[in-house]
């Protein structure tokens, strides 16, 4: 199975509301966390593959994923989320 399938299964798992991070989704499909970045960039359906709820180890949030996430119910301050209240481990 290439990574890019991998990783729609993996984003589809990810519970509204919840948000996971890039190393977490890294570390599963067994590469850099950039290259994970990268794939999300490229994920040619967002609405059946939630991209944006994928954020930083931090809690930082990019921004054109704030809107999407706060509709989710998601809180974000100062451009992070509160980790401990909103994160998935897959």
């Amino acid at each position: 199975m290439n990574k890019m399938r991998e990783l729609q299964i993996l984003l589809t798992k990810i519970p509204k509301g919840k948000v996971t991070t890039y190393k977490i989704v890294a570390k599963k499909l067994r590469i850099h966390p950039r290259t994970a970045g990268r794939l999300l960039s490229k994920n040619p359906y967002p609405d059946k593959y939630p991209c944006y709820r994928v954020v930083f180890s931090d809690g930082r949030v990019v921004r054109k994923h704030v809107k999407l996430l706060r509709k989710e119910g998601i809180e974000i301050e100062q451009g992070k989320i509160d980790l401990k209240r909103f994160l998935f481990s897959l």
